[in-house]
């Protein structure tokens, strides 16, 4: 295998290629056999990466954005099926990309890269230092986009043709090789699903009454549940702690019921949940863009692992949506989100796009996106915590002043605890929980700034980048709940470059319950304990654990109930 210059010497050409209409201004050709611009023979070290190529080879003629405005510089095209091209491509504006290389591309550039910084989302952070606020490449056979920087990333939550998600292996292998459930979906089926979704679970009380209600019960229950572990136990697991609770908040919405908190198989499914979300990033990995690898590799490219962690997740809500069937007509059979759907799958004029392994996927989806996130935020805003008991004590204060000795908060309490929120926010911005959110993926070729993005591409964006802005913040590494503040201290501001949750047509569905969560476990755990580390001295780490999400590293903690 070798690298070739077209027949014009490295000056692109109409002639020199098939035409596909895209237009770059460097390109060279990835041949597989001795002839420049005929694939005959390939070496058989070649043919595993083939298999998977075959099929994508026409997806592979738009490799890299392009100026709008520019004039046409060159086609490129492929001659035969088993060829690939290759560009590393400048365009009019000097945008620069990092190094290409056969059936990798960029993938080893971010390999090395991410064994320098360690998280994907610091890997990316300097590739958008080195080359700017739209980066392009191409990862094995996806064209990958990462977008940061308030102008960008506005362009991209507010224009529909970004509103795809990834179609490939990975987003694949959760939903029995189809395109199922609301978070990897899009399209038709995606916006009907997601309607039914939306209705059903504000049916069932979803920023609701009927959902504060709830919610403030699970918060009794856990406060309850870990004075009771206090007492007999001389630390406790901090980073999961919440867990359950949290899981509980949307277990309730989904199969009409709640499940006790020293529950230890429920343990051992949240702990099954937080490890299919670190197995691979949000970009898909290696076996996205290679899937024939997990033949060769399938623990180290990820397959064996999250087949592992799928298989009883996927049990699990299978045995709960046949044990909600087999009562469905029954009186005392709780309503629920489940409940809802089985009704519609009973009723003949549904939608075709309702099936049995469509209510699987929407369960998994609610499931661990419902609980992931929101567990990973308490977990690490207690570790924060303890890093500054400054900002615990005015909590206490706060929350002393405004709620008393004698109760717990209450979500109504919320406007008159300014500087609780502040510090809820805060621990979003800092810990960055989701700093890629969700891979879009472009549905159409679609402008961004300058440049045109050709369709199908996955598209990432960056809310670590304005999380982490210095020109905005000012400070960005340091814990200052105060920048949340008006400057009196008693009113939430709002920021422009704060995005938790996303923006947008595909923002997070859960939202409402996901904030309402936050705040009542949060404030209930504050008001009712003093935290101290495990061990004098010896503060929890704050970088965390890699995957789809930031994970708090493992972490444990006394616990001292504050007296009335």
């Amino acid at each position: 295998m070798y690298l070739s210059l077209p027949p014009s010497g490295g000056k692109l050409v109409q002639q020199d290629f098939h035409t596909q209409g895209a237009c770059v201004s460097k390109l060279s050709l990835v041949d597989w056999s001795s002839n420049p611009t005929v694939c005959n023979v390939c070496p058989p070290g070649e043919k595993l990466a083939q298999q998977d190529f075959h099929s994508t080879i026409d997806r592979v003629s738009k490799l890299s954005l392009v100026h709008r405005n520019s004039n046409p510089c060159g086609v490129m095209g492929a001659t035969a099926s088993n060829c690939t091209t290759k560009a590393n491509i400048k365009s009019k504006l000097n945008l620069e990309r990092p190094n290409w290389f056969p059936l990798v591309g960029s993938g080893y550039e971010v390999l090395r890269l991410v064994k320098h910084f360690k998280f994907y989302h610091l890997m990316w952070a300097e590739l958008m230092r080195r080359y700017g606020p739209i980066v392009g490449l191409r990862l094995g056979r996806d064209r990958v986009v990462i977008v940061s920087g308030l102008d960008a990333i506005r362009e991209v939550y507010s224009k529909d043709q970004f509103d795809g998600r990834p179609d490939g292996f990975f987003f694949r292998i959760r939903s029995f090789d189809k395109r199922l459930g609301v978070v990897f979906t899009d399209g038709a089926n995606w916006e009907i699903q997601r309607r039914f979704s939306v209705k059903t679970l504000k049916s069932l009380g979803m920023g609701r009454t009927g959902m504060v209600n709830s919610l403030e019960r699970e918060a009794e229950e856990m406060i309850h549940h870990l004075r009771k572990l206090s007492r007999t136990q001389k630390v406790i697991s901090m980073h999961n702690a919440f867990d359950i609770s949290v899981l509980n908040a949307i277990w309730t919405l989904i199969a009409g019921k709640r499940f006790e908190l020293d529950d230890k198989k429920l343990e051992w499914v949240m702990e099954t949940i937080h490890k299919s979300f670190r197995v691979i990033d949000m970009s898909g990995g290696v076996l996205n863009q290679f899937p024939p690898i997990r033949y060769v590799l399938p623990d180290k490219s990820g397959f064996a692992p999250l087949l592992n962690l799928l298989s009883p997740l996927w049990k699990f809500l299978q045995g709960t949506i046949k044990c909600i069937q087999s009562k469905l007509d029954q009186p005392d059979n709780p309503d629920c989100f489940i409940a809802s759907y089985l009704r519609e799958l009973n009723n003949n004029e549904r939608h075709s796009s309702f099936t049995n392994e469509q209510l699987l996927c929407l369960c998994l989806d609610l499931f661990q996106a419902g609980s992931e996130t929101t567990s990973n935020t308490l977990g690490y805003g207690i570790a924060h915590m303890l890093h500054h008991p400054e900002i615990v004590q005015k909590i206490h204060q706060e929350l002393d002043s405004v709620v008393g000795r004698y109760r717990l908060p209450l979500l109504s309490d919320r406007p008159y605890l300014p500087y609780t929120e502040a510090v809820l926010c805060e621990i979003q911005r800092i810990s960055n929980i989701a700093p890629l959110a969700i891979a879009h993926r472009t549905v159409a070729p679609v402008q961004l700034g300058t440049y045109v993005i050709p369709k199908n591409t996955i598209t990432l964006v960056s809310i670590y980048s304005l999380h982490m802005d210095k020109t905005y913040w000012g400070d960005p590494e340091a814990f200052r709940p105060e920048r949340f503040l008006s400057e009196m201290g008693d009113k939430l501001i709002t920021h422009e470059y704060f995005i938790p949750f996303g923006s947008g047509k595909r923002r997070c569905l859960g939202e409402s319950l996901a904030k309402s969560s936050l705040f009542l476990f949060f404030t209930a755990f504050m008001h009712a304990f003093i935290v101290e580390p495990a061990e004098e001295g010896k503060l929890p780490e704050l970088d965390g654990i890699d995957g789809i999400t930031l994970s708090p590293s493992p972490y444990y903690v006394k616990l001292k109930e504050r007296l009335i």
